[in-house]
């Protein structure tokens, strides 16, 4: 009996050690460094009256954790709107922090699902102007303007993204973003139209980039 014990005692073990034992992965914990920029943004500013340019920084470590900086300079330029007759200029920089993690299985194809946050920050000013109307109850004419307004904002994303590797160290990727405002400012306008890398208030959450990256 036991010698039975003893047996099933080893063969427990070695199957435990088995199962747990580490074995090393000969991929370097730091892969490198890619830089970047967003095709979305700089497509949205040429084609419309908000947009920004965006290039991005993101650390490689192990080709699964992908700590990322994204700056940028974020417009709008809205002259005399149909409906409301509002102008609204405002032009700032702004910064995003945070980390992907890769979903892929086989982690080191160059091919990458993933998964990322984000804590973006801008203080940005604003001019805000109407051409004089009417007021509805006396009748006279009236305008209203704002200039050099300081406005700030912090939000939050959560994001997930496809990042394809093309050919030699060029890859190209695209990822769609929930946004949410943590803390903001926006001074005696209540609240802004366009805010420098988060998007126009007044639309939805969501947001998506499209990027051109080069590993280094």
């Amino acid at each position: 009996m036991a010698v039975l014990i003893t047996c099933h005692l080893s063969l427990a073990t070695a199957t435990a050690q088995g199962f747990l034992k580490w074995e090393a992965d000969s991929v370097p914990l730091f892969k490198g460094v890619a830089v970047g920029v967003d095709l979305a943004g700089a497509a949205q500013q040429l084609l419309g009256d908000y947009g920004q340019l965006e290039a991005m920084v993101r650390v490689n470590l192990h080709d699964q954790y992908f700590p990322t900086l994204e700056v940028g300079l974020g417009k709008a330029k809205h002259d005399d709107d149909l409906v409301t007759g509002i102008t609204y200029h405002t032009s700032a920089p702004y910064f995003r922090l945070g980390a992907d993690v890769n979903l892929m299985k086989k982690k080191h194809t160059g091919n990458r699902i993933y998964v990322g946050l984000r804590y973006g920050f801008t203080s940005y000013k604003v001019d805000i102007s109407r051409e004089p109307f009417a007021d509805p109850v006396w009748g006279w004419s009236t305008s209203y303007g704002v200039q050099g307004e300081r406005c700030s904002q912090h939000w939050a994303e959560v994001l997930f993204g496809i990042d394809a590797k093309v050919f030699g160290p060029l890859h190209l990727g695209w990822s769609a973003r929930y946004r949410r405002r943590i803390a903001h400012n926006d001074g005696i306008t209540e609240k802004t139209w366009y805010v420098p890398g988060y998007g126009v208030q007044e639309s939805t959450r969501l947001g998506y980039t499209f990027n051109l990256l080069i590993d280094i």
